[in-house]
């Protein structure tokens, strides 16, 4: 073959000196690692996949699995995880890392690239949804490991790169905001709805609309993580939250079809079995924690006597009908066999610590084709409620604290409405009962606390937004005050041996980079910022400082 294509140069050199034989050769033998152009419509899917969890199980679902030990969503079913005690796991399985992933790899160059080309083709829609994608995932990998690269991301000339420092992510974060809501706003050219459509169907499908107000619940989100900052702007988080989604319909989430092919279901279905798992330290085993259980079922000091309506959507009862959750790092073992929960596939859990389940049994986002919220209409309310409650107006607070309740019934009831038990279905009158009980809503917008708001928010957000509560309770420091109140009542952390040994008597506030391409390529960086120090997972956020 090598003689082949020198002959073949040779006589296009010499009998046809006019043409250039150089392309025909490169097109016959393509360098298998130059970059192949593909339609734009077509890299966009699995972008918007990634967001949630793609074919390769990349995505922030894959996370939250275990940042929900964290803020004690759920736990795991037998003791000794690291999650459970608020550590980490730093080896080549690469656990808890598949936001760096997902971010880099899995959007990253695949963003970069449909940016360039949509330019290319003046489809400006395109380009605003991948600046919007990128002003997302920016955020979201920064709130969760801290320092980040940054100003040398994407470049295919280096094997080491740089660390940048939150603060400086975040000005990119808003940067990018306005870039995206600029190319939106473009009319004409390339762009249209029902071509954005053919990459968008399983998010937004092509409204560029709706893609507008998620960019304005990002710039909502990044004020309102800096809220410790004396430079924190209350109305600026009131401003782009009012602008986001306002309704149910306007919600950003990933659907799925969910056919034979697993990457086609919801990751946290049965189909695809990611929630399985035996074995002591099985990193996937997880139940629902005693924390979320307890402020659904009325028994939280905050909520006292006032069981939640919307429990039986999201949770799940146990063998004596009841609603009860497993303790940080205790295991199910611990809890009467009739009252341990059955697993989120519906499975009983009294006998054995079972992971089967059936899709027919499951509810909320642990079906097959149920979608996954990316964000909500109610959290945006919960935002307007904090920023205004720290601003001193709380009857502008105690309205959107209530729109947010609702606005989360609403999306229960209507989304997510399958394999309820009968009787404990969300009516109209369980919804205004609730919402009228003064232990919910006080009487007066000045007996509301922030408290109230932030508890309600931890449901709205529950399974899907826990990477954005563990932001809330970084923020808060996970015990803090408000007005004297702790904002998170009746949450414990781990001490003693229940917390993880390096941690030396810390609470967790980020996650490390990914081990395999950090740890093994990238040390001397990961040197200079402290990311080999045993406790770095420790060290605060940016955001949650001062």
């Amino acid at each position: 073959m090598k003689k082949t294509i020198i002959k073949i140069t040779l006589f296009c050199t010499l009998v046809f000196s006019m043409f250039s034989c150089k392309k025909s050769i490169d097109d016959a033998y393509k360098n298998p690692n130059a970059p192949v152009r593909v339609p734009v419509e077509e890299l966009l899917p699995q972008m918007i996949s990634a967001m949630a969890a793609n074919y390769a199980g990349h995505g922030t679902m894959n996370d939250i699995r275990y940042i929900g030990a964290y803020v004690q969503n759920w736990q795991f079913y037998n003791p000794l995880s690291n999650y459970d005690q608020m550590g980490y796991t730093n080896t080549s399985g690469d656990v808890g890392q598949s936001t760096w992933r997902m971010h880099y790899y899995d959007i990253g160059q695949n963003n970069v690239r449909m940016m360039e080309w949509a330019a290319e083709e003046k489809k400006w829609d395109y380009v605003g949804v991948g600046k919007a994608i990128f002003a997302w995932s920016w955020l979201t990998l920064t709130d969760y490991h801290g320092d980040v690269i940054l100003d040398e991301a994407f470049r295919t000339d280096l094997i080491t790169f740089k660390y940048n420092t939150q603060d400086e992510v975040y000005a990119h974060v808003k940067n990018l905001c306005f870039e995206a809501l600029d190319f939106l706003g473009r009319t004409g050219d390339g762009v249209s709805q029902a071509n954005l459509a053919k990459g968008d169907a399983y998010f937004y499908n092509g409204d560029v609309q709706k893609w507008k107000k998620f960019v304005y619940g990002v710039l909502a989100r990044y004020y309102n993580h800096q809220s410790n900052k004396t430079t924190y702007k209350a109305d600026s988080v009131i401003y782009y939250a009012n602008l986001a989604m306002a309704s149910n319909a306007d919600n950003a989430a990933v659907k799925f079809e969910a056919n034979l092919l697993s990457a086609t279901n919801n990751f946290f279905g049965p189909f695809r079995g990611n929630l399985a798992g035996t074995g002591a330290t099985a990193p996937t085993a997880i139940r629902q924690g005693r924390y979320i259980a307890n402020l659904e079922n009325g028994t939280n000091s905050e909520f006292s006597g006032v069981p939640d309506p919307r429990a039986w959507y999201m949770l799940r009862g146990n063998t004596n009908g009841t609603i009860v959750g497993v303790e940080p790092n205790k295991g199910q073992t611990v809890i009467t066999a009739n009252d341990r929960p059955e697993n989120f596939w519906g499975t009983s859990q009294a006998a054995a610590a079972n992971n089967t389940g059936s899709n027919a049994n499951c509810r909320f986002i642990f079906r097959d084709n149920a979608q996954f919220p990316i964000m909500t209409a109610a959290e945006m309310k919960f935002l307007v409620a904090e920023a205004a409650f720290r601003k001193g107006d709380k009857p502008t607070a105690y309205q959107a604290y209530k729109d947010g309740i609702s606005l989360h019934f609403d999306m229960l009831s209507t989304v997510y409405s399958f394999g309820i038990p009968a009787g404990k279905e969300i009516t109209a009158l369980n919804k205004a009962a609730y919402l009228a009980n003064p232990a919910i809503v006080p009487v007066l917008s000045a007996d509301l606390t922030m408290t109230k708001i932030m508890l309600q928010k931890y449901i709205a957000m529950f399974g899907h937004g826990i990477l954005e509560t563990w932001v809330d309770m970084r923020r808060y420091h996970y015990v803090d005050t408000y007005a004297g109140l702790p904002v998170y009542r009746d949450f414990v952390v781990p001490t003693g041996g229940d917390l993880f040994p390096d941690n030396a008597g810390k609470l967790v506030y980020r996650v490390r980079p990914r081990f395999n391409s950090e740890y093994v390529w990238n040390i001397n960086e990961l040197i200079r910022i402290g990311a080999t120090l045993n406790d770095y997972h420790t060290k605060e956020m940016w955001f949650s400082l001062p």
